[in-house]
């Protein structure tokens, strides 16, 4: 549900698959389980300022992770360990490209160690001279980060006591901010604080300061400023250092507690809070510390406090989860406030005892014991416009949420622009207008049936005075660069909705082109297609009529197709690279980088628009998958990952024109050692109900023309667009590259679903795709097994009540029942699941009274008699987005017709299996499963017998088989 594509983690599979009989080179081995745990994959590509050179981390699916350092015009490369791949690292180029640091977790073995001794685990940080290959270690360090431009110095906090775990990125937030929001402490009164480093790159000089628990450089690197918070609160306050002289200035000190260190964009000024206890309140009051001028070594403070300010609500008080921020002109600061409670008078009492806790002279009697205890107790009402369990899941964000309020620096007011009336409200990009949302009248009913509207209103800032713009707005893609327009969509055409006069142009009336999404089969009525951006000059958006890209007018909707050949040829341009990670929009004063595939033969490349070109240049157009297009900040250098079927998405480095690509990263040279598929086919079909669709075959290993082979059927909804792809290895269930390694054929066909009949659309998609195949002589129609999960699940689920096509079947986390679904909850989430059916992937026009027969036509669990097909269930007590019970009532039902079914339920796992030994025992029973009924193996015992309760301990040690003394699990409990 909500595109409930399983994420299952990669991990590593001790027990080995069987050869598969193959008449490939004998040289060549199929891909088993020890092999897919050392199968890699590249992470945190990045490229230094001055494109000389290429870093990312290398990582098997269960293991240890290397660094991995390269020259992008040579052959230099540095490789460094970086310990355990499960950890979570970051690596950086220093600004001036000659240094790079990154995090290094412990390995692997002493990771595990340290987890079962209940050891804190801790990263520590390298530092290398990429001219001299020199690396410096410094232990403890939890985040690192170079000083801004200059690169002079490296900043290294250590943790602290209350830190004992490798958290958050070694990396950290960028120079310019450190929001206080993921920090939430407001309640604690310990000390955050632990020692910091200075270390000088040239000298290898060290300062350190203590008691640090935030810190942030400006953009140059000129100068740094930090919060002090330590025992007691002596000595807190913010600090700031002349990076060049070494001049401290205190910018602000008080006994109170300091958080969110935020720089403007220019970095010409800072925000913060500062918390101070006060008896009358449980929680901390905060108020507002602003600077301006800090470059000039004389830096300018703002105090905004408001215990001293008649007009702030009562009851209230800054928030601590949101940083304060200047406004754009500095004129004003923006920042949140929220509501606070009043301490109890006997709290307030002296010598009273602190909340919740008993004082020791009071011990009750037993009415009065009982008159404390309180009922666990949750109150459902129909009235409730978020579910009871929706509300449980977001209680953080409650908590943390805040109202949107300005300080006016030079006029002493204060203005809130959000309160209970009007809770959603942002600023613009140059912060002259707000933005407020308001769907209090439609949330409950979007909750319901999955119609999300909203009323839409403009702000002033100065005054909080509002301006209505849109009633029951269903689409909004926010305001333009500088604040002026409202991109909207309405009743299949794109508007803006200009703020200063409210007058509202129609973008696309004239443009001859479809702006609503013909082929999105879901119950919507004229969904839009993709708003691509706002221009950087705020004149123009970028709108796709799902082919071609359009410039048009923000004000008189004149058009140009920017692409032209889009709907004629069947290519989908569908992506504007972001090389700019600071961009405020497309600047078409650059060349401007689009990506595109065709839907006929699902070739795809990269074309450039230069500025004032009226037409694209192609760069690439090849049969593979171009992505992660990224460009060097002050060089011309360009990397960009191609990958087929057979070939991993591998690095190359070029010029601007991507001429010449030389790959530059081989993340997986042992493939060369295994059978892999001979290559991937497109073939077209029609469907029951007329519509010419696709399917992609995957060729087994060592492929024969004029042999047929055993096959996987695996669906989704549309797959083909991933013709090119390629599969990396893994334990997650099914893996393409691992089956056809193992002699089997894949078939994954598009599905195109219809309204109130999603499985019975399904099934006419899948067995039309199936039908064709066989024509094909790859796939032999007597051995063709079917899986999928959640989505795919359902329609495994259902289609083998339609007919006994396939051999064999298993449906991970299918929907069965979809009238007990419909009124289910989606745990992860706490929504519930009526919206998704009636606006989402359900694909139902109402609920089961107003659709009966639709729901019960569609429903696996209805039609449950006519399974001859063996099967197998995957569902997990815990999954959050399809219930348990949906695969108890399918399986109890098949069960009870003494069909030929097993379940596997993994304890606490979710929708997908996370834990690396169910991950693995799941891929093994699954091959088993196919390989019995699909290649005549022998079926497994637990498949003929089961396994009674009491002896699946020892089920389970009997299958475990010792791991080689090479294996990085020989340490494996």
């Amino acid at each position: 549900m909500k595109k409930m594509l399983v994420a299952l983690l990669f991990v590593s599979l001790i027990a080995p698959f069987a050869p598969a009989q193959t008449s490939a080179a004998p040289s060549l081995k199929p891909i088993e389980m020890a092999d897919i745990i050392k199968w890699k994959r590249i992470n945190s590509p990045s490229i230094s300022n001055d494109g000389q050179w290429m870093a990312y981390r290398l990582s098997p699916a269960e293991g240890d992770s290397e660094i991995v350092i390269r020259r992008t015009n040579g052959d230099k490369e540095m490789r460094f360990p970086a310990g355990d791949a499960a950890s979570f690292g970051t690596h950086a180029f220093s600004h001036d490209s000659k240094w790079i640091a990154f995090s290094v977790s412990p390995t692997f073995r002493e990771s595990k160690r340290l987890r079962r001794e209940r050891k804190p685990i801790q990263n520590k940080v390298a530092l290398v001279n990429l001219e001299t290959e020199k690396k410096t270690e410094f232990e403890k360090i939890r985040r690192f980060a170079f000083s801004g431009e200059r690169s002079s110095w490296i900043a290294l906090h250590r943790y602290g006591p209350d830190t004992p775990t490798a958290g958050p990125p070694a990396g950290g937030p960028p120079a310019g901010g450190s929001p206080v929001g993921a920090q939430n402490a407001q309640q604690s009164n310990r000390p955050t604080g632990s020692d910091f480093i200075l270390h000088e790159l040239s000298s290898g000089n060290e300062l350190s300061i203590g008691n640090v628990s935030e810190f942030s450089f400006d953009k140059k690197g000129d100068w740094m400023v930090w919060i002090v918070d330590a025992q007691d609160r002596v000595g807190n306050g913010i600090q700031a250092r002349n990076m060049m002289t070494g001049a401290i200035i205190p910018l602000d000190a008080d006994k109170a507690n300091y958080k969110g260190l935020n720089w403007t964009e220019k970095y010409d000024g800072l925000t913060s809070v500062k918390g101070v206890e006060d008896k009358g309140w449980e929680d901390k009051l905060y108020s507002i510390v602003a600077f301006s001028q800090i470059a000039s070594g004389s830096p300018q403070k703002i105090v905004y406090d408001p215990r001293s300010d008649d007009t702030f609500p009562a009851g209230m008080t800054v928030s601590a989860d949101r940083a304060p921020q200047w406004t754009e002109d500095m004129s004003a600061v923006t920042f949140g406030i929220r509501e606070v409670k009043k301490k109890k008078a006997d709290q307030r009492r002296p010598g009273a005892a602190n909340a919740g806790e008993r004082r020791p002279a009071e011990t009750p009697t037993p009415a009065q014991d009982d008159q404390t205890e309180k009922p666990d107790l949750v109150l459902w009402h129909w009235r409730d416009s978020r579910l009871q369990s929706q509300q449980q899941v977001e209680e953080g964000r409650d908590k943390a949420f805040s109202y949107l309020a300005v300080y006016h620096v030079a006029d002493k007011k204060f203005v809130r622009l959000a309160d209970n009336s009007l809770r959603q409200v942002s600023l613009a990009p140059n912060h002259k207008h707000a933005l407020g949302i308001d769907n209090s009248q439609y949330e409950l009913m979007g909750n319901l049936d999955g119609r999300r509207y909203q009323d839409v209103y403009a702000i002033d800032p100065k005054t909080g005075a509002r301006k209505s713009i849109l009633k029951k707005a269903r689409w909004t893609f926010g305001l333009s660069p500088d604040g002026s327009h409202l991109l909207y969509y309405e009743d299949g055409h794109f508007l803006t909705y200009e703020i200063a006069t409210g007058k509202t142009f129609n973008l696309t009336r004239q443009i001859p082109a479809v702006f609503y999404n013909e082929e999105d089969d879901h119950n919507i009525i004229k969904p839009p297609t993709r708003a691509m951006g706002w221009t950087a000059d705020s004149k123009y958006v970028l709108l796709s009529d799902n082919w071609d890209i359009w410039k048009v007018a923000a004000q008189s909707g004149q058009a140009v197709n920017l692409t032209s050949n889009g709907k004629k040829e069947k290519i989908r341009y569908n992506i504007r690279y972001r090389l700019d990670p600071e961009e405020k929009g497309v600047d078409f004063a650059k060349p401007v980088y689009i990506g595109a595939i065709s839907q006929q033969t699902k070739k795809s490349g990269v074309f450039r628009l230069d500025p004032g070109a009226k037409s694209l240049q192609s760069l690439v157009w090849e049969d593979a998958g171009f992505g992660s297009l990224m460009k060097a900040k002050n060089a011309d250098t360009f990397l960009y990952t191609r990958e087929t079927v057979k070939e991993y998405p591998n690095y190359y480095v070029a010029d601007a024109w991507l001429k010449n690509g030389k790959r530059i990263t081989d993340a997986n040279p042992q493939q060369k050692d295994f059978l892999w598929t001979a290559g991937s086919r497109l073939i077209t079909y029609t469907s029951p109900a007329g519509q010419e669709l696709q399917a992609a075959i995957y060729l087994p290993a060592g492929y024969e023309p004029g042999k047929s082979y055993p096959t996987i059927v695996y669906m989704y909804e549309k797959l083909t667009n991933n013709l090119n792809r390629y599969a990396q290895p893994t334990a997650n269930g099914f893996n393409m590259s691992v089956y056809t390694s193992n002699g089997y054929a894949v078939l994954m066909p598009d599905i195109v679903f219809k309204v109130n009949d999603p499985g019975t659309a399904s099934t006419g998609c899948i067995l039309a795709a199936l039908k064709a195949a066989i024509g094909t002589g790859i796939i032999d129609k007597d051995r063709v097994g079917i899986h999928g999960h959640s989505w795919g699940g359902y329609q495994t689920a259902f289609i083998v009540t339609q007919t006994s096509a396939f051999k064999a079947a298993i449906a991970g986390a299918p929907l069965t029942d979809m009238i007990s679904m419909y009124n289910h909850i989606y745990w992860n989430t706490g929504g519930g699941n009526m919206a998704i059916f009636e606006s989402s992937q359900g694909r139902f026009t109402g609920g089961p009274w107003e659709v009966q027969d639709a729901y019960i036509r569609n429903s696996p669990l209805y039609h449950a008699k006519n399974v001859t097909t063996p099967l197998i269930i995957l569902h997990n007590d815990k999954d959050g987005a399809v219930d348990f019970t949906q695969g108890i009532e399918y399986y109890n039902t098949l069960r009870r017709m003494q069909k030929p079914v097993v379940m596997f339920q993994y304890k606490g796992e979710n929708h997908g299996l996370r834990k690396p030994a169910n991950q693995r025992d799941y891929t093994v029973r699954m091959r088993e499963f196919f390989d019995h009924h699909l290649k005549g193996k022998p079926a497994p015992r637990w498949w003929i017998d089961g396994v009674p309760h009491l002896k699946m301990k020892d089920h389970l040690e009997e299958r475990g088989e010792k791991p080689a003394p090479s294996d990085p699990l020989s340490d494996r409990n």
